[in-house]
């Protein structure tokens, strides 16, 4: 079974600690790598809310992680400026977190992952951090995505993991992503190529259209985590189908969305609502993981 914990709440220091233990993830003395959401600079929802990252990041080196890296690119405007906007430096430098700006990082950096049946031309980087590391914790955010991507979850979020460019060469590999009639594709087989130990999706607000950066609001309260990424997605869709969001979102089996689909081909995660469990970590949050769960089951 895909476990996915929900939990009903308005308090992040206090939640994410509940289900983080709940995802349970093995870290100790592992180095772990964090991706957040920092695409812009625009507030949560459209970036990682400073609470949630401060307290997930506490959380992991309450662990005794051997080291904890932020990795992070963004999409819109120089990344060292979205981080210090959004306070990352100010949240993260108390607990000794190493924060690594991908743009800013030399070609040896990087490592090639190859085109290997994948919709990407000749394949695509990811830093060597990343691959070398003994885990991954990510957070998300509930949002819907304009400009191609339908919906930007867990799995989009690690197009902000590759390399836009290569120093020394000038092919620009979120231009071909972008441009391509696979982009939603494209997202997924990014994920093929590292494993996640645990989502934590901050959905106390979500985009429900437009998206990524600005777009109209919802405030489900909710926090979900999980091992898997495309069964957490699935869940983030349900919850957005909930309050009703865009034709890209709302039309077809959740299964067969093009970012879905293509993991669940893959092997990155379940998108089968039979194996995926909704569980509520409160009695206040059984409405919502029942809600999530009849979506699930009735459009999945």
């Amino acid at each position: 079974m895909a476990e996915v914990f929900v939990l009903k709440t308005t308090d992040r220091s206090g939640g994410i600690p509940l289900v983080f233990e709940a995802v349970g993830p093995d870290i100790s003395g592992k180095a772990v790598v964090l991706k957040a959401n920092y695409n812009s600079a625009d507030p949560f929802p459209a970036s990682t809310y400073p609470d949630t990252l401060h307290t997930l990041a506490r959380e992991i080196v309450n662990r005794n992680p051997e080291s904890l890296t932020l990795l992070e690119r963004s999409g819109m405007g120089s990344t060292r400026r979205v981080l210090e906007r959004c306070r990352v430096y100010e949240g993260l430098g108390p607990l000794g977190v190493d924060i690594v700006v991908l743009d800013e990082l030399p070609a040896s950096g990087w490592g090639h992952i190859p085109r290997d049946g994948t919709h990407w031309k000749t394949g695509f980087f990811l830093p060597e951090r990343l691959l070398s590391s003994g885990a991954v914790v990510q957070t998300c955010c509930l949002k819907t995505h304009r400009f191609g991507g339908h919906f930007t979850l867990s799995l989009k979020n690690s197009v902000g993991l590759v390399a836009k460019t290569i120093p020394g060469s000038p092919y620009d590999y979120m231009g071909e992503l972008h441009s391509s009639p696979y982009q939603r594709q494209m997202i997924a087989e990014i994920n093929r190529a590292y494993p996640v130990d645990a989502v934590i999706m901050d959905a106390l607000e979500g985009f429900v259209s437009g998206g990524p950066e600005d777009g109209e609001r919802i405030a489900p309260g909710l926090l979900l985590g999980s091992r898997d990424r495309v069964a957490i997605d699935a869940a983030g869709i349900a919850l957005l189908r909930s309050y009703g969001s865009t034709p890209e979102v709302m039309n077809g089996r959740i299964s067969s969305l093009d970012q879905i689909a293509r993991a669940a081909e893959l092997g990155v995660g379940s998108a089968d609502p039979g194996e995926i469990h909704l569980i509520p970590l409160s009695k206040e949050s059984r409405y919502d993981a029942d809600r999530i769960a009849k979506i699930l089951v009735e459009e999945g």
